[in-house]
């Protein structure tokens, strides 16, 4: 297989001169479709034919053909193939031409490629008989070439034709041995699956090429033979979807079942519920493009898809968990609920604060027993990234052992470096480090490297801690030059001269120097409104511990003390703080605890502003996993210093001898 990867991706030299190396993909991808689609039409050829000369209709033509090629679902009303076309000479490029355009209408994806167009583009370009010839001569039959194996060598050579043109990989592209890891946690829990005749459903509402629902159907038929998977996708970019869609009919999966267009915006199977979800979707995918429409759907509430929250615009991830948790088929249906994979950097884990969409959003998971497990893989796993990277896990049916409990399992230290990176991809999880991570899965290990925790762990308050506003006021050169500044003060009449003529001193209470000067305003005919006399004051005072407490002089809070924003800070008290109960009912009680227990005896005039209390949600991964590292001893940094010293002295002597 790595030798056949190398010979598709090889043929890019006979290409140069008519394209550009990073033009290389657009022929080469569809080139291998056709072959491929070729191969597999190949034991069947004759019998096709006689179909298609006697059933004209297009539905039975189609079942027919089914039936008697075991599940192949298309065909091609042209008696070409890549050896007859390159054998027609001068009329090469036609017949060509005429056997791509007599694909049965599912096969849509040279019309993606454009590949008429750069069969013209090669004949002018004097290559083209040479790639017919070199796709002529590859064996890509089923038999050769499986389909789990055809799924790698398209993702290679989509991973090829990105990383030729610079492009971002990491979109299309999920390395297959953690889309194993994956697939092998999503089934793990699933007893139904495993035994009679099942038929499950599967989505990947980021699909690609398909590389993870080959990878789920192997493993489902794998653990039972006699089970049936259906596999289903939607894809943004028309060259993954093509070559996706294309693959789906060489297995004998619907075609249909593959649609094109934004996940997002366009759910185009808004009333699918699925028995299991994969995706990988894009990291840090900017929605600020499509928010009118995301907005829109967030406002209809849970009666659409994003009712949990909104995250920032600059990274969209949550938003496919949102979509992902309501393409799952309800708990109470016949199949009894489902199960999703969703491989995510960091971001989802702890982004945002108390109030924040993707707060609310973490909070809506974990009120609603939703998350089971969060895996975190090795950095450098993947071709475009060597970010932290971890895969979800999500039942909304749990098993009882499993009900109100989330388990973190940290992989990290699992991965084997490869003899060869591709790209950022450095790092591997093999067959036993998977099977390392399933044991701790299916046991609900307790170990440095598995821990399990209550949904609630994860919540936290939000506290405001309030100070009281302390002020002294005076009526100095310095200050006076402040107000003559402002843009409001600094245009009344008269008021700059009645400041510069007020005595009095320093004041250490408000309401003595408001009472004072207004009183020698006034006397000079200076008069302000409420707002304009805050302005003043404001401009005035300065903080001072000494100072009395300012209050409030009227509305509801009259008498209490005003608080000062600049000393305003805010405390996290975990659900559960002291001993006390793990629940939203155990707030007040909890909160004045913690105050009295962590603030109050630091800070005497503090108090909690209850009504900005906030609740949070925060998963913070490596703070569970953390291990402290001592400090290296003095005595041997030294040493290491001395060493390399010595050293460097030593080649400067051979420099100057």
């Amino acid at each position: 297989m790595v030798d056949l990867k190398k010979d598709v991706w090889a043929i890019a030299d006979t290409l140069r001169g008519v394209y550009a190396r990073n033009k290389a993909g657009d022929v080469i991808l569809p080139m291998t479709i056709l072959r491929r689609l070729e191969c597999v039409m190949a034991p069947h050829r004759a019998e096709v034919a006689a179909i298609i000369a006697q059933q004209p209709n297009e539905t039975l033509r189609v079942k027919m053909i089914k039936s008697v090629t075991g599940g192949v679902k298309f065909y091609n009303t042209t008696k070409h193939t890549l050896g007859s076309v390159y054998d027609s000479g001068d009329d090469m490029a036609d017949n060509l031409l005429e056997y791509v355009r007599g694909f049965s209408k599912d096969i849509d994806v040279f019309t993606n490629f454009h590949l008429p167009q750069h069969i013209e583009r090669m004949r002018k370009g004097g290559i083209l008989a040479t790639i017919v010839r070199q796709f002529r001569d590859l064996d890509l039959s089923p038999e050769a070439v499986p389909n789990s194996r055809m799924g790698e060598l398209f993702e290679h050579l989509i991973y090829m034709d990105f990383e030729s043109s610079n492009a971002e990989s990491g979109d299309h592209y999920t390395p297959r041995d953690a889309i194993n890891l994956l697939v092998d946690l999503l089934f793990a829990e699933d007893d139904n699956a495993l035994s009679g005749e099942a038929i499950r459903s599967i989505y990947d509402p980021t699909v690609g090429t398909g590389g993870m629902l080959s990878v789920a159907e192997e493993h489902l038929h794998r653990m039972n033979p006699d089970a049936e998977l259906l596999l289903y996708g939607q894809e943004l970019r028309p060259e993954s979807y093509a070559m996706c869609r294309s693959d789906m009919l060489a297995k004998g999966q619907n075609p249909q079942n593959i649609a094109l267009g934004n996940t997002l915006t366009n759910d185009q199977f808004p009333d699918d519920r699925f028995n299991y979800i994969l995706s990988n979707p894009p990291y840090g995918v900017d929605w600020k493009y499509i928010a009118e429409d995301v907005e829109g759907e967030h406002k209809k509430g849970f009666s659409g898809r994003f009712g949990a929250g909104l995250p920032p615009t600059s990274d969209g991830a949550l938003l496919f968990v949102q979509h992902a948790i309501a393409k799952m088929t309800p708990p109470d249906s016949q199949d009894g609920g489902a199960r999703a994979g969703i491989v995510l950097n960091g971001s989802p884990l702890f982004s945002g604060g108390a109030g924040s969409g993707s707060s609310d959003i973490r909070g809506w998971l974990l009120e609603n027993d939703l998350i089971e497990a969060i895996v975190a893989l090795p950095n450098d796993m993947f071709y475009n990234t060597g970010i932290s990277t971890y895969l979800w896990i999500f039942d909304n049916a749990k098993r009882s052992e499993r009900q109100g409990k989330v388990q973190l399992i940290d992989a990290t230290a699992l991965g084997s470096k490869m003899r060869k990176s591709l790209g950022s991809k450095r790092i591997q999880i093999d067959e036993n480090a998977r099977a390392c991570v399933l044991q701790q899965y299916a046991t609900m290990e307790i170990s440095d490297t598995s821990k399990i925790f209550e949904n609630l762990d994860f919540a936290y308050w939000q506290i405001t801690i309030e100070r009281p506003l302390r002020l002294n006021f005076v009526a100095s050169p310095e200050r006076v030059a402040l107000v003559a500044e402002h843009k409001i003060l600094g245009k009344i009449n008269g008021l700059i001269g009645a400041l510069n003529s007020f005595g009095g001193g320093i004041y250490l209470n408000r309401e003595d120097f408001l009472t004072d000067l207004g009183k020698h305003l006034r006397s000079l005919g200076v008069t302000l409104t409420t707002t304009q006399r805050k302005a003043l004051w404001q401009t005035l005072g300065e903080r001072d511990e000494n100072a009395d407490i300012c209050r409030f002089q009227s509305g509801k809070n009259k008498g209490e003390p005003e608080p000062d924003t600049g000393l305003r800070d805010t405390e996290v008290v975990p659900f559960g703080w002291g001993g006390y109960q793990k629940s939203h009912d155990a707030k007040d009680v909890t909160i004045k605890a913690y105050f009295n227990a962590e603030v109050k005896p630091y800070i005497e005039d503090a108090w909690v502003d209850y009504t900005k209390t906030k609740v949070g949600y925060e998963i913070p991964f490596t703070r569970h996993f953390y291990k402290y590292a001592p400090p290296r001893d003095l005595t041997d940094i030294d040493t290491d210093l001395n060493d390399s010293l010595q050293e460097i002295l030593g080649l400067l002597k051979e420099v100057e001898a």
